[in-house]
């Protein structure tokens, strides 16, 4: 009985290892096309940015059986780059979606900072709108 088991337990050892390098050439392909247009883009109130971010809008998204509504979002900004949005592209008589994506913008320039006239040369040290050389809360003497 012992010889029985060990060599039911061989034989399906190789069959699991047969199959697992036989898997990948009978793995299948499933393809679908998509022949209906997608509704037009919902309408969403944009927030308002924080420095450094962009809004990426929303799109149709496809379930697998319909459309559904993705949400547009905050992303961080990208010097040098615009978003391009997700948008749906027809060709011949089917529909592919096309991801959103960063594009190199070829009109960036970088902004250039630029210091205001009153900083009267002080960059940097802390001491600007004070007007009083930097002692404020140094032990000064109070004027009342």
């Amino acid at each position: 009985m012992n010889r029985t088991k060990a060599v039911r337990s061989l034989l399906l050892s190789l069959t699991l290892a047969a199959s697992a390098f036989a898997a990948p050439a009978y793995a299948a392909q499933i393809s679908f096309n998509i022949v209906v247009a997608p509704p037009a883009p919902q309408y969403e109130v944009v927030p308002i940015m924080s420095q450094g971010n962009v809004w990426a809008p929303g799109y149709w998204g496809w379930s697998g059986e319909r459309y559904v509504w993705v949400r547009g979002r905050t992303i961080m900004q990208r010097d040098g780059y615009r978003w391009a949005p997700d948008r749906w592209e027809q060709r011949g008589g089917n529909y592919y979606r096309a991801a959103g994506h960063w594009e190199n913008d070829k009109g960036y320039k970088p902004a250039k900072m630029r210091y205001d006239d009153r900083d009267n040369g002080n960059r940097g040290n802390g001491n600007q709108g004070h007007g009083n050389n930097g002692n404020h809360g140094k032990g000064g003497k109070h004027h009342d």
